[in-house]
């Protein structure tokens, strides 16, 4: 994950850009980026979209997350387990496995 945010980061020193990169501006981008993502999907059913379709959506979208991060020295792997340590507990599998119902409803 180092390697490939290094790899960000230089793409964006090399053109100058990170005067432009704000963490409003680069969440903005974000949702703008989930929203190419999602219009893959639309007026389609979720089979029916290959990865082949969505790689690079998806890929812009991871991008700006990185970019996010770096922005408020975040450390991507630990905040993302950290979450999934919250969604845990919020979710236990004996009550979760098998339904989509929100923690509140379980």
């Amino acid at each position: 994950m180092k390697e490939l945010m290094e790899t960000i980061i230089s793409f964006v020193n090399e053109r100058e850009w990170g005067q432009f990169h704000n963490g409003k501006d680069l969440s903005l981008a974000l949702m703008l980026e989930a929203a190419e993502l999602n219009e893959k999907f639309l007026w389609k059913q979720a089979e029916d979209v290959s990865a082949e379709a969505i790689k690079d959506e998806l890929a812009d979208v991871l991008i700006y997350c990185f970019q996010l991060a770096d922005k408020y020295n975040l450390d991507i792997k630990k905040i993302m387990l950290e979450k999934l340590a919250k969604n845990a507990a919020k979710y236990p599998v004996e009550k979760a496995k098998g339904n989509a119902k929100k923690y509140t409803e379980l």
